[in-house]
């Protein structure tokens, strides 16, 4: 067994003010820990896997194949394979959830790769 608390995880910027950690991956899914901060954007994109998640606390806003929608603590989430979806936090607070895919995810498209004077 592989346990890896999420208040402990080791979080990664992806892109400007999201984070992911990277939580137990099987060889059928793969789990992360995601923190968005307040005025950030989750770049639109689509993935052909399936992806639920589950939002730990603070609030989001969806956009989902053009459409918004409101995403609290408590709230889980679905997303069809290729269904263009991403975020953005309007509010005030950091934004934290779970997202699950099946099967499991390789790099996001949208993940920052820094520039070479990045990495001193």
């Amino acid at each position: 067994m592989r346990q890896v608390s999420a208040t402990q995880a080791e979080f990664e910027a992806v892109a400007d003010g999201v984070s992911l950690a990277e939580l137990p991956t099987g060889a059928r899914a793969s789990m992360v820990c995601w923190r968005i901060e307040p005025g950030a954007t989750l770049p639109v994109h689509s993935h052909d896997n399936e992806q639920i998640g589950f939002v730990l606390e603070g609030e989001l806003t969806a956009i989902v194949e053009g459409e918004e929608y409101t995403l609290t603590a408590g709230d889980a989430y679905a997303f069809r394979p290729n269904e263009r979806h991403g975020a953005e936090n309007r509010s005030r607070e950091a934004a934290t959830g779970i997202g699950v895919h099946a099967p499991p995810r390789g790099e996001p498209e949208w993940r920052r790769i820094p520039a070479s004077d990045d990495r001193s």
